[in-house]
């Protein structure tokens, strides 16, 4: 069976397809995009020839095509039954894989069942229109996202752009933006990407937040960047650090942390899970079980664009967990509630730690991992850890000994706990 080719199309619209990709549209059986996508295909020519229908369980393929502007598992289930009546093209925006439909795709049918022909994000097409490089830029999207974890994402990044949606416009972006800037913070509004009246705004972000603009956005804020020569963003912590505490980041002991009757990951142990988490610079991590807070808080340290849940059950620690956050000077958001059910509404996460909660919640959580992510977990008991490793493929036993002086000077080694290590999935 053929694989599904998935065709970004260009800001300047259909017309500036290459050939190959045109071939690929006008031989398949099936094209599957959103309604603008099927409107700039008929529109260049590629589509609108007589096709077959077929009549599946939940929806219909109309003269060889399938709308997915409405319901997304339906439109899945067409386009797998499409690929019996022959190619199937799917057309999206620019490049599929950046905050597109390629993820679902990907998680449905598997990346080898993918023929991905990205286009230029409208991302990279809005950079290039400032004239400015994008590699060290932080990106969040608010397309069905929450606007206040979009934000998260990029309130300390020097360089950030955001994309725009109906439900969450360019406006509404620049004015919470705004919100934890300085005062006179700047940013760029670029609208209409390759259309007639594509346009670029400049200016205040109270002043942007104050007007009008399409949704099909992209906001753009950068530190020092040439964009204006006042256009530098004097962002303000979120949180002020306590002047001469040591910044969190893989070197606090657990003195530096309030906590409950020791119940806190060891600075050693803690060492060992962030670098197991391999932390990206921006996505989700949740720490579930969190206790002290102590790997979110270092977490967040070491990586400013990523957004970090704390799920906490008990009150009183998700109260010590903010606290503790105040104190070393990061931002993340406290859930106080016992998973698995607490993680509900939580959008899906690229990293999670597990300090708590067993089996049952790491099964919930490989079910919500994005494709790509990472799970550590930790564990007291190795038979519970070794059934954690036969999910996530990795277990390590860490042993710490710490030196503690003796009368005469001399040390002697105290040992703590083993903790079991597991990791994955691999």
């Amino acid at each position: 069976m053929n694989r599904i080719a998935v065709v970004g199309i260009p800001v300047a619209g259909a017309a500036a397809l290459g050939e190959d990709e045109r071939r690929l549209i006008v031989a398949a059986a099936v094209v599957a995009g959103g309604r603008r996508h099927l409107a700039a295909l008929a529109e260049a020519g590629l589509i609108g020839r007589a096709r077959p229908e077929v009549a599946v369980p939940s929806a219909t393929i109309r003269r060889g095509t399938i709308e997915l502007d409405a319901d997304l598992e339906q439109a899945l289930e067409a386009i797998a039954s499409a690929r019996s009546l022959g190619p199937v093209v799917v057309a999206a925006t620019g490049d599929p894989g950046f905050f597109g439909i390629g993820r679902l795709l990907a998680e449905r049918f598997g990346p080898g069942e993918l023929d991905v022909r990205p286009a230029a994000s409208s991302v990279a097409v809005a950079f290039g229109r400032l004239g400015l490089p994008w590699d060290d830029a932080v990106v969040a999207s608010a397309h069905g996202r929450p606007l206040e974890a979009a934000v998260e994402s990029v309130r300390r990044a020097g360089k950030a752009a955001v994309l725009a949606s109906p439900d969450n416009p360019p406006e509404s972006i620049c004015a919470a933006l705004a919100a934890v800037a300085g005062p006179g913070a700047r940013g760029v509004v670029v609208s209409d990407l390759g259309a007639a009246d594509e346009q670029v705004v400049e200016g205040d972000l109270d002043h942007l937040a104050a007007q009008s603009f399409p949704a099909r956005s992209v906001v753009v804020i950068a530190r020092g960047s040439g964009v204006a020569p006042e256009a530098s963003l004097a962002w303000r912590p979120a949180i002020s650090e306590p002047a001469g505490r040591p910044v969190a980041g893989f070197r606090l002991g657990e003195h530096e942390f309030e906590h409950r009757s020791g119940m806190i990951t060891k600075a050693e142990v803690r060492a060992v899970c962030l670098a197991r988490l391999e932390l990206p610079g921006s996505g989700l991590l949740w720490d579930v079980g969190a206790g002290s807070g102590s790997i979110g808080i270092e977490a967040a340290a070491l990586r400013p664009g990523l957004t970090v849940y704390a799920v906490e059950r008990q009150a009183q620690d998700a109260a010590r967990i903010e606290r503790n956050a105040t104190r070393h000077g990061v931002q993340l958001a406290v859930v106080t509630g016992e998973a698995p059910a607490a993680l509900e509404a939580l959008l899906d996460p690229d990293r999670v730690f597990i300090g708590g909660g067993g089996l049952p919640v790491l099964d919930a959580v490989l079910g919500r991992l994005r494709a790509g992510g990472r799970v550590v977990a930790t564990f007291a008991a190795l038979g519970r850890a070794a059934a954690a490793a036969e999910r996530l493929g990795n277990l390590a036993e860490i042993s710490v000994s710490r030196g503690r002086r003796l009368p005469d000077g001399a040390f002697r080694l105290v040992a703590s706990d083993p903790v079991f290590v597991c990791w994955g999935p691999e």
